[in-house]
């Protein structure tokens, strides 16, 4: 789902990005417990939102190298 009613204020850059690079994701929870992820670069595209649970699920399988393709 991608959201486009998201406060612009919220957002906060991955600890991994340079803090002079604009080319990041960034990330914010939303009020309806979701977790919303954008292009800093792009975010009147709209922003994806997952569920906690998905979210984490994701970030765990990158950091244990884990991440399989789907299909």
């Amino acid at each position: 789902m991608i959201r486009h009613d998201l406060p612009p204020h919220a957002w906060r850059k991955s600890s991994f990005s340079d803090v002079t690079d604009p080319n990041c994701f960034e990330i914010q929870p939303t009020p309806d417990s979701l977790i919303a992820i954008s292009d800093s670069k792009a975010r009147p595209r709209g922003a994806f939102v997952f569920p906690p649970a998905v979210w984490a699920a994701f970030v765990h399988s990158i950091r244990k190298d884990t991440l399989q393709p789907v299909g």
